[in-house]
């Protein structure tokens, strides 16, 4: 069991530290159901709590969206660390030293070179500070800023910066400090010239620092004064750096985001940085790309809300209208704030003031479908009443698919009384439409295996939904739940099938638990857990715990389980599933007697496996 450069032993010291309800407890309200602890989950959007934690085998689980794991793999899902980070920070935590196992090669390569990007990254913020602060070449920069609104105590606060006009500068200034121009060029802050040597990757631009959540340089944004193009100029992706995840601003705004339960997103990092002077403590913004599902899910780990706030032109509105289904996804609480056509947050704070921008833009942002049906409303000319018609019926498919029936109601009303006709023949359209739409919409809603969010609760049944599994398959997660509570039978199984399981995952986590158990530890639900490092191996073994065991571990059933396993690769069944093969071609083909004898020799093939 190794764990990246900690030790085995620290990590179940860290484990025996930190209570699970404790640690969660921190971020949920948990109450006591029985032996369990249940409440919201933290990582999508529900209003019934599926969210479990089991004191007993120190593991959370949710029904929902099926995230589970152990403590440290709640503290990683919950504040965005990787392994290592979550289990420092806890060690940090108990008061438990961290002394850290010899880093193979290649860990210690890694390292070295991301330290080294991030010591250059931090070193080239200073310096391209420095030079927009007190050179000649950075007094243009300086009064460009200065008419776009941004003050010395933004500069500052920000770290905002200018890479001057010259070819060579940072280069001639990192080769001073001894600094490794090729890997330089690797992390993005120099190009190579095809006859050899480096050129400054940034020239003439206006420099923003992106930092990680930890606050750390590791990517610059390029700002081009005049109309020079492209407009911006972004950092490509390296060791340190990961665009699709990484949010500007994040880790200054993290905090009021996660108190407020509310963050704001913007398009550009002039916006984030005019509004955070201007009072909004939790904006942030994508860099120089679109919003992504990894950028949401940042978001949605330390928000329920959020507002977006693009640009008021065509291309911020389009941009605006796609993030509404990401973030929606994801499981936030969306609305849209609605600029002047034309304005940016930039231009609206410069011409009417922060206060009015709270009050005016942000607090009077409207709801995703009211978004959607102001978007949907520019395709169409109302005074036509061809036109018209079709917009209503656009807008009936859009609140057609709202989950909440006194949302619907809502909207059926308003969009009645602006075109001045009866709710009612709206109301039968939108029925009519919702029940093609409810057929053709896969089980759940739009966030998948998530039954019980907010976007699918509609006074039904908050039961369970029951999953149809093949008997094999629910005979070899009752034999792994016995495994895993029970050395003797995971050895037992081991000797009989070994990895012989006929579900890919639960293959691997038979394996990994027969190599646990040959390390000679005891059953531990929380510590076997730890030793996976895979997110979707976690998720089953967690789901898999909260199993109740009490019927498996005899031996009767543990042998009926591993009959039913065995099953599956009998020659017997490998016929069977050539005659369906054969059954589906003679219906397709129409050869409809062919196909009931061949049901009936499936029928037959059947019976003989069951008595084997």
């Amino acid at each position: 069991m190794k764990h990246g450069r900690i030790p085995d032993e620290v990590i179940e010291a860290v484990l025996k530290a930190h209570d699970i309800v404790d640690t969660v407890g921190k971020y949920v309200h948990l109450t006591k159901s029985g032996h369990y602890m249940k409440g919201l989950c933290p990582f999508h959007s529900e209003k019934s709590p599926s969210f479990t934690v089991t004191p007993e085998k120190q593991i959370y689980y949710c029904y929902g969206c099926h995230a589970g794991g152990n403590a440290i793999h709640f503290l990683m899902e919950i504040e965005g660390y990787h392994f290592g980070e979550a289990v420092r920070h806890m060690a940090e935590e108990a008061g438990i030293a961290v002394d850290l196992e010899a880093a193979s090669p290649e860990q210690t390569e890694q390292q070295r070179t991301a330290n080294k990007l991030l010591e250059a990254y931090e070193l080239s913020a200073k310096w391209y500070h420095y030079v927009l602060r007190n050179t000649e070449q950075g007094k243009a920069a300086m009064q460009y800023l200065r008419t776009r609104g941004v003050n010395d105590k933004m500069i500052d606060a920000f770290q905002i910066g200018y890479a001057p006009p010259m070819w060579e500068k940072l280069a001639q200034f990192m080769e001073k400090r001894e600094m490794p121009l090729a890997l330089l060029e690797q992390g993005g802050l120099l190009s190579a010239r095809s006859d050899g040597g480096y050129f400054d990757k940034f020239r003439d631009r206006i420099m923003f620092p992106i930092h990680d959540w930890k606050g750390r340089v590791v990517a610059f944004g390029g700002r081009a004064m005049g109309d020079v193009q492209p407009k911006y100029l972004n950092s490509p992706e390296s060791p340190i750096f990961n665009k699709s995840r990484l949010l500007y601003n994040f880790h200054r705004a993290r905090a009021s985001i996660r108190k407020a339960q509310h963050a704001v997103l913007f398009e550009g990092y002039v916006d984030v940085v005019q509004t955070w002077e201007a009072g909004v403590s939790n904006g942030v913004a994508t860099m120089g790309t679109a919003l992504t599902e990894q950028h949401a899910e940042v978001l949605r780990r330390n928000a329920e809300h959020i507002t977006v706030c693009y640009d008021g032109d065509n291309a911020g509105q389009a941009a605006a209208y796609k993030s509404i289904a990401i973030l929606e996804q994801a499981g936030m609480h969306v609305k849209l704030a609605v600029l002047p056509a034309g304005m940016d947050p930039d231009d609206y704070v410069k011409t009417y003031g922060g206060e009015r921008f709270r009050s005016e833009v942000l607090q009077e942002a409207i709801p995703a479908v009211q978004f959607r049906l102001l978007y949907a409303k520019r395709n169409f000319q109302l005074q036509d009443v061809d036109d018209r018609l079709r917009y209503i019926d656009t807008a009936v498919k859009i609140i057609g698919q709202l989950a909440s029936p006194v949302d619907r109601d809502h909207y059926i009303r308003e969009l009645a009384a602006e075109f001045s006709m009866t709710a009612e023949p709206i109301r039968q359209q939108m029925n009519e439409f919702r029940q093609q739409h409810l057929k053709k919409r896969s089980v759940g809603d739009n966030k998948p295996n998530s039954w019980n969010n907010v976007m699918n609760n509609e006074g039904t049944s908050e039961a369970m939904p029951t999953v149809h599994y093949p008997a094999y398959h629910k005979a070899e997660r009752m034999l792994l739940a016995a495994m895993m509570h029970d050395r003797e039978v995971a050895q037992e199984v081991e000797k009989q099938i070994g990895d012989a399981f006929n579900v890919e995952a639960h293959a691997a986590l038979a394996a990994y638990l027969y190599a646990y158990y040959a390390h000679g530890y005891e059953p531990d639900a929380s510590k076997y857990i730890a030793t996976l490092h895979d997110e979707k191996l976690e998720r089953a073994a967690s789901s898999i715990l909260m199993l109740e065991t009490s019927e498996a571990v005899n031996n009767q059933a543990i042998g009926d389980c591993i009959r039913e396993i065995r099953k599956q690769s009998h020659p017997l069944q490998q016929e069977i599933k050539r005659k369906n093969e054969e059954r589906v071609r003679a219906e397709r083909s129409g050869e409809v007697i062919l196909a009931a004898q061949i049901a009936i020799e499936i029928i037959t093939l059947e019976k003989q496996l069951k008595s084997i």
